[in-house]
């Protein structure tokens, strides 16, 4: 049996208590003066109880213990039998045992901390007390302790050892049980301790010892559930016990009421705490009860969830402790109320927080130098707040008493279950509100956080707070987890409570400029007309922080269903015989639920699943444990205890070894736990910097680094481009100066257009979605005398004096843009003309020195409409606009009479538009619909691998969940990313799939999309959660494709059964709702590539045949390569089996084969591709064929076509110039779209039209 069990619930149970010797000098002086006082006395640990607690060696003492010299251990020296000689007078030799004591635990202060205010000596009576303890460890890891302190009666005095004629008065002894464990568990273990306390009030004081001893030897059996959705129960009379999970890998165990800190304090003065925990501030807490200090601290940190405490957190001090608060760093302590004053006078700047009176202070001043948390996001917070019910009595007041105990505690906890959901919801909407948009000033390429350009958008009343914050040791940690791009509750609330104007600009606009709607909501009062074409309800908050708006979504909080797993009766006598048999009346158990589970509840068999492996390990059931913990990459790798398996696997025998070796899903497991081990070596940078300016002159591949680090420019070519500009008729290297005086004109524009106010009558002529990027100087023109602003559709002049609005032109409207020169006598002055192809007239702008950079700019803006027009891509726009703002800062830095040749280096779309024509064949201009960019977040175009769309959900029980189509795009070294398939907005931005390419995707009953991948693993995405919860790593090599086969007409995923198959030749059966392999097969030839179902065939397409094959695998027939193109190979089958057709094409040939199906001997058809070299993607749509190429010809970019060949007289219908790399990938969305993405030099994704 293995030493002590893996994630239980005890760590360690100590008794602390007065010292015998003591206690008879106090007895002895208290019959010698009668009347005198009754002292305090110096608390000691009387007995420590650590598993494991029975052991194979110790079958013949049944619950006596034996301890494993294999731990890591500390030994501490205490006095045998000490408690008994306390209670019965009877003083005995003392000796001494060796006892092993948990490494980190402090049993030098652990006396005092059961016993803050002191050992109490009385002559009555007294109730029982709890109080809760929190221990930290050298490594931030934490223990949590629960203190039961209680009295007994001595039984007779003590004189000289024996017993006295004349009795001492009675008196009542202090003793405190202390269980520590490693969770969280407040409530449950004071529910332990009180079945304790009933059994010590009614046995014997010799039995006591005994009674301690066997209740921490059945709470060190008691498992803890892994996170997710099932509960264990355990039974301690007369009380059943239940131990909450975890609600996920990243969130603490919640077992604790979280109303309680609402319940003391008033919201200004809970937010004034939150901000001093936020900015580090040194905090005591002070309450007459030292339960409520623990709780409440251990509320608090769990309302700054995500983010994480990183200082010392000391919840109870001693009396004999108070000097810690004069510690020179951040902290979190508490203290009795009796200490006030003087922990007040101790030291100044303290932070004093009277939970009785629910007060905030600060030592040594009047008022508390800790800035106010954000404005619009306590605004919200209170009116949150103000809807919950509190009170449990009011809950209930409607419903029945129960009778039963259990069943009233049971009711209490669903109560306050619920209550938790809803404040844990409500403090992290706190949280995300606060820095709901930190994300979008990080640079994951190079770990680099702007911490000057987040703090510039913030409102200026909630910059003190930000500033503080952002200098915290608890903001830094929070930033490595949005680097290291975790998906957690504060990323998935983040998304939820977008609004669709916050999704479209965080998609496709880098710029922070504010849109006319930001404008609206800032300036606040607005005519009736504009607020209603506007149709934003805007919240009712103080207009001064409306900048940045919270968007007033409804909370949807629905409650889990949990599942209750109730633990066999303990046995009695705890011996190791009894504890075997325990153990397999809980391996029967776990077995009769897993075989109840359907497959389909996947979450709730991988928790079955765990606790079954953890009990098998114990049970020295080795290859059973790590077989249980092998089916949760079928069931939830996200519970997968990897430490706990590296551990299981070093502790495997030689004849245990050589049986995982002949079992091939344990001999990949433990491969995979031995590498991981070895990647685990590999150190990584994790740490967050800041960005800094240059201080030494730079290269281009520095520069490239320091303007993404700055967030001027995101992807690779327009840095470079940036670069020549600014090195333009010098040396090629940019000096510190210049880069400074550069990005100070760059964040000068920035805050310039922040504070651009328009008037009413302009803001009406405006989309909401519209930016003003530039303003001229105020000029003449042909319209009057004004200032020319630029948006990204449109160029309008802000006439003077009645400031009012005319149009110039959009962009999309020029026809023609040039400079002239205006006569004046004397001078000749240049000007600005624009032809309008919807207007006679020309508009003509005196723009003198700006004329230049003006022309230069509307070219640009000009090129990339188009641009965007013709291939359907707004983001060309976008381009444009940073290209042009570049311009402009590249023009104010350099300042001399290259600046605006220098800028021109920048004017990519404007020289493209004169190199290459823009026409678009009327083919593509008609099919085409729309384009999507990826890689929009990344450094570089990737590559567009795979590319797979899910149909939508109208109806789902769960409202926050979005129910829209969506497409799936596998990129380069396994990263997938997520687009809403109506609005084309990026949801879910590089789900990390391993490094290696992903091959194939396919979508499963809208819950499941799976995924093969180059490194021969299935992964599997939740549709819901969009996380890899689960992994089929039955292959050995790479999957390169997949196939469902329905086995009745109802499409339901039950009645379907999914085909995979490997490069090797290996092609596997699954049955879905189990992930269990039904069968499998391999194929002789040479790399297996693709796999079709149809009419109970599978057809397999290799490169060097294709075989059709019956369900079992035997060969019908094989369709070789033909003579003409031997050399070659096979590289994509598409089947038309109504038409009775098989078309395949050939590596780097232009060249296909149609053969029949019903005589695959028949001499197939060929058809020829014009100007192509190569087919790389073939799909059928209704009665056609869409087929990928690479290769192009002429004077165009377009290297990826492709070909809409009918499939009846084998021509060629339509010719599409799709990308300016090979198409990589084709998908059909319902047969009325048609996706494709490209290689990486174009990157993106076209929507077609099919009809």
């Amino acid at each position: 049996m293995a030493d002590s069990l893996p994630s239980g619930l005890l760590e360690a149970c100590i008794v602390v208590g007065p010292a015998n010797d003591k206690l008879k000098e106090v007895s002895q002086s208290l019959l010698q003066v009668n009347g005198s006082p009754l002292p305090q006395l110096d608390p000691e640990v009387l007995q420590i109880h650590v598993p494991p607690f029975v052991s194979k060696e110790s079958l013949s003492e049944p619950v006596e213990r034996n301890f494993s010299q294999t731990q890591q251990q500390r030994l501490f020296v205490k006095k045998k039998n000490d408690m008994s000689d306390i209670m019965t007078g009877n003083p005995k030799e003392v000796t001494t045992e060796n006892v092993s004591v948990p490494k980190d635990l402090d049993l030098v202060a652990l006396p005092q901390l059961c016993f803050p205010g002191g050992l109490q000596i009385t002559k009555k009576q007294e109730d029982e007390q709890f109080h809760f303890l929190v221990f930290t460890d050298m490594f931030g890891n934490q223990s949590h302790g629960v203190v039961l302190q209680y009295f007994r009666a001595t039984q007779e005095g003590i004189q000289n050892g024996h017993l006295s004629s004349c009795k001492s008065p009675q008196l009542y002894i202090a003793y405190a049980i202390c269980v520590i464990s490693k969770y969280p568990y407040y409530n449950a273990l004071k529910d332990c301790l009180s079945s304790l306390l009933f059994q010590l009030q009614i046995c014997q004081v010799t039995d006591m010892e005994e009674q301690v001893r066997e209740f921490s030897a059945k709470l060190a059996l008691v498992p803890v559930p892994p996170p997710g959705q099932l509960y264990v129960m355990f039974t301690l009379r007369p009380l059943a016990i239940v131990l909450p999970s975890r609600e996920d890998k990243s969130h603490p165990v919640i077992d604790l009421d979280l109303h309680l800190p609402l319940l003391c304090f008033k919201t200004r003065e809970l937010l004034q705490i939150i901000a001093s925990i936020l900015t580090e501030q040194r905090m005591v807490f002070f309450s007459s009860d030292w339960a409520k200090l623990t709780l409440t601290v251990e509320c608090l940190m769990l309302y700054i969830w995500p983010l994480h405490w990183q200082h010392p957190l000391v919840p109870i001090l001693s009396q004999h402790m108070l000097d810690f608060v004069m510690a020179p760093t951040a902290f979190l302590m508490g203290c009795h109320i009796s200490h006030y004053e003087d922990v007040a006078e101790l030291t100044e700047e303290l932070i004093l927080i009277d939970i009785d009176e629910g007060t905030v202070s600060c030592s040594g001043c009047y008022y508390i130098d800790v800035p106010d948390t954000p404005q619009a996001a306590a605004q919200r917070f209170k009116c949150r707040r103000e809807g919950l019910q509190l009170h449990y009595d009011l809950e209930v007041v409607h419903q029945r008493i129960c009778s039963n105990l259990n069943e009233l505690r049971m009711q209490r906890k669903r109560w306050q279950h619920k209550l938790n959901l809803e404040i844990q919801n409500i403090t992290l909407e706190l949280i995300v509100n606060m820095f709901r948009d930190v994300s979008d000033y990080l640079n994951k390429e190079h770990r680099v956080f702007n911490t000057d350009e987040f703090l510039k958008t913030r409102e200026p009343g909630d910059q003190p707070f930000y500033k503080k914050v952002l200098e915290t040791h608890i903001f830094h940690s929070f930033l490595k987890e949005r680097l290291n791009g975790k998906i957690d509750k504060f990323s998935q609330m983040e998304v939820i409570t977008q609004t669709e104007d916050q999704k479209l600009s965080r998609s496709m606009d880098y710029s922070r400029r504010p849109t006319i709607k930001e404008i609206v909501s800032r300036n606040g009062s607005l005519d009736s007309s504009l607020s209603e074409r506007l149709g934003s309800s805007l919240p009712d908050l103080d207009r001064s922080v409306l900048k940045q708006i919270i968007p007033d979504k409804p909370m949807n909080i629905p409650v889990r269903p949990v599942k209750i797993l109730q633990l066999p009766e303990f046995p009695s006598p705890l011996n190791y015989p009894n504890i075997l048999h325990y153990f397999g009346d809980l391996i029967l158990q776990l077995n009769k639920v897993i075989s109840a589970t359907p497959a389909q509840d996947s979450s709730l068999l991988a928790r079955y699943l765990y606790l079954r492996g953890l009990i098998n390990m114990l049970s020295s059931k080795r290859l059973d444990a790590l077989s249980d913990f092998q089916n949760l990459y079928k069931t939830d790798i996200e519970i997968f205890p990897g430490e706990l398996v590296k551990t299981l696997v070093d502790s495997l025998q030689n004849e245990e070894k050589v049986q995982a070796e002949k079992r091939s899903e344990l001999k990949r497991l433990i491969c995979q736990v031995k590498n991981n081990e070895k990647s685990e070596h590999e150190e990584s940078d994790y740490h967050v910097k800041k960005f800094e300016l240059p201080k030494s002159p730079m290269q281009l591949e520095e520069f490239v680094k320091c303007a993404q680090q700055s967030g001027i420019v995101r992807d690779m070519a327009t840095s470079q481009r940036l670069f020549e500009a600014l090195t333009v008729g010098g040396p090629q290297q940019i000096h510190p100066e210049m880069f400074r005086v550069f990005y100070n004109f760059w964040k000068q524009a920035e805050a310039e257009a922040q504070h651009i106010d328009l008037p009413a009558e302009v803001l009406e002529r405006l989309d909401n979605s519209e930016c003003v990027y530039k303003l001229s100087s105020s000029v003449k023109t042909s319209y009057g005398v004004g200032k020319i602003a630029m948006t990204q559709k449109r160029l309008f002049l802000l006439t003077t004096g009645r400031c009012g609005y005319v149009e110039i032109t959009k962009f999309r409207d020029i026809e023609e843009v040039k400079i002239s020169t205006a006569s004046f006598p004397l001078l000749r002055i240049p000007s600005l003309k624009i032809k309008n192809s919807l207007k006679r007239e020309i508009f003509e702008a005196n723009l003198k020195s700006e004329c230049e950079l003006w022309v230069l700019m509307v070219k640009e803006m000009w090129a990339g409409r188009l641009m965007a027009d013709n291939h359907k891509d707004p983001q060309y726009v976008q381009q444009a606009l940073t290209n042009v703002l570049l311009m402009d800062a590249v023009v104010a830095c350099l300042q001399t009479q290259k600046a605006v040749c220098a800028a021109s280096k920048l004017a990519y779309y404007e020289k493209r538009r004169q190199q290459v024509p823009m026409i678009i064949p009327r083919p593509t201009a008609e099919a085409l619909k729309h384009k999507i960019n990826p890689s929009q977040n990344m450094t570089k175009p990737q590559s567009v691998d795979v590319l797979l769309y899910t149909p939508g959900q109208l109806t789902f029980p769960d409202r926050d969940v979005d129910g829209n189509p969506k497409l799936w795009c596998a990129l380069s070294c396994g990263k997938v990313v997520v687009f809403d398939a109506v609005s084309w907005s990026l949801k879910q931005n590089c789900i990390h799939l391993g490094e290696s390419r992903l091959n194939c995707m396919m979508g499963l009953d809208q819950e499941q999309v799976w995924i093969g991948s180059q490194d021969s693993v299935i992964y599997i995405i939740n549709t819901r959660s969009m996380l890899c919860h689960k992994q089929l790593t039955e292959h050995h090599f790479e999957v390169t494709d997949f196939a469902l086969e329905k086995l009745n007409p109802e499409n339901r995923s039950s009645q379907a059964q999914v085909y995979s198959c490997s490069a090797d030749g290996t092609v596997i059966i699954w049955d879905i709702p189990s992930l269990k392999v039904k069968r499998q097969f391999h194929l002789s030839c040479d790399r297996l590539q693709s796999i079709q179902v149809y009419n109970d065939v599978l057809w397999c397409g290799a490169r060097d045949c294709v075989m059709k094959l019956s369900p079992s695998g035997a060969l019908l027939c094989k369709i070789f390569l033909p003579d003409e193109v031997k050399t070659t190979s096979f590289s994509r089958v598409t089947l038309l089996i109504e038409k009775r057709q098989i078309w395949t094409s050939f590596t780097d040939s232009a060249e296909l084969c149609v053969w029949d199906s019903s005589d695959p001997v028949k001499p197939p058809k060929w058809v020829t591709l014009p100007n192509c070299s190569g087919v790389t993607c073939m799909i059928r749509v209704k009665d056609r064929v869409w087929i990928g190429c690479s290769g192009g010809s002429g004077l165009s970019n377009v290297m990826g076509k492709i070909f809409v060949l009918d499939s009846e007289s084998l021509t060629v219908e339509k010719e599409l110039e799709a990308h300016e790399d090979s198409v990589q990938a084709l998908f059909s969305a319902e047969d009325r779209y048609i996706l494709s993405g490209s290689a990486k030099r174009d990157g993106k994704i076209a929507i077609w039209r099919v009809d």
